[in-house]
């Protein structure tokens, strides 16, 4: 039986609450009955006794100190509730080292704050709740603050957007641990979706009442789609059936979605791919033909667009065990 993925969680006082649920709820419970796989999270602190306090009157018990994060195959970091909060000295040198032995680091909100106050996000990528980017921008200039994004990641340094975008990153680190069928499981558990891909705008603008009778037709195009994706479906064929020009479809669907219909259907052809990937022998030809990519050439595309590696590379990980977010 293999030894749990081990999640070391950074605490301190001024972490949020909400971050800190979000992801114990995501590796904090036990789904193996489901499929899911074992992890232990712990919950590290400087001296791993003493209790972290949040806002709402809620408190933390830790239950490791800090050089647990030396055993750790993912290291993440709550947002904060002041989003300047000086991380004390010990967590910044306990970073330093996760990164510097190459384990995945990730924050959540403006846990991407603390990573700046260690330095490992100087000359990198990285992203925070869109109303703290100019505050980002100001104190770490050194930053390569992108303006919009749900999570980005550079270097094995992942960060994320506000909120609803922590459990995004969260569940994008689980299937690229484990696999889509992992994240789909632990999804489902929590009555969220899926899969939404980093790139995806923030936030969409307020529906006008047009946009609002739309959604009915757009939600059964996106359910048509999952359905048929195995077909030659194009975004033409999707604005027919919502009963739109291609250009008035992609209006609409980009503002309510927050991303475009084609990347949004090349997103769900690599997730049904991964799914492929993970649970069947299917030859390559054949794992790109129920996808809907047509051929093997243009599946490695997209799979190199989008998770930096190859279909067959992803497969072996998955079946020989490796860590594709620990390379």
């Amino acid at each position: 039986m293999a030894a749990p993925y081990r999640i070391a969680m950074v605490t301190f006082p001024g972490i949020r609450a909400f971050d800190v649920s979000v992801i114990t709820e995501v590796w904090g419970a036990d789904r193996t009955d489901r499929g899911a796989p074992a992890f232990e999270l712990r919950r590290a602190a400087v001296d791993g006794t003493t209790v972290v306090p949040m806002r709402g009157g809620l408190a933390l018990h830790p239950d490791r100190p800090l050089d647990w994060l030396d055993r750790a195959d993912l290291v993440v970091v709550p947002g904060l509730d002041d989003h300047v909060t000086p991380a004390p000295a010990p967590v910044l040198d306990a970073l330093r080292r996760a990164h510097a032995r190459g384990t995945p680091v990730a924050a959540l909100c403006g846990g991407a704050f603390t990573l700046a106050q260690a330095g490992l996000l100087d000359d990198r990528r990285a992203i925070t709740h869109w109303r703290l980017v100019d505050l980002l921008r100001t104190r770490h200039p050194r930053i390569k603050v992108v303006p919009d994004a749900l999570f980005i990641e550079d270097d094995n340094i992942w960060t994320a957007a506000g909120t609803a975008a922590g459990i995004d990153l969260c569940l994008h680190l689980v299937r690229l641990a484990h696999g889509a069928e992992a994240a789909a499981t632990i999804a489902r558990s929590m009555v969220t979706a899926p899969f939404r891909t980093g790139t995806q705008a923030q936030f969409i603008e307020h529906p006008t009442p047009r946009a609002d009778r739309d959604a009915d037709a757009l939600a059964d195009v996106r359910e048509h789609a999952l359905r048929h994706l195995h077909e030659p479906l194009t975004v033409a064929d999707l604005a027919a059936r919502a009963g739109m020009s291609p250009r008035t479809f992609a209006r609409h669907f980009t503002a309510a979605t927050g991303t475009t219909p084609l990347r949004w259907l090349l997103d769900q052809r690599v997730a049904a791919a991964q799914k492929l990937l993970e649970r069947t022998d299917l030859a390559m030809p054949e794992v790109a033909r129920r996808s809907g990519f047509g051929s093997e050439v243009t599946m490695r595309q997209h799979f190199a667009s989008r998770l930096a590696t190859s279909p067959r590379a992803y497969r072996a990980a998955f079946t020989g065990g490796s860590n594709p977010i620990a390379r």
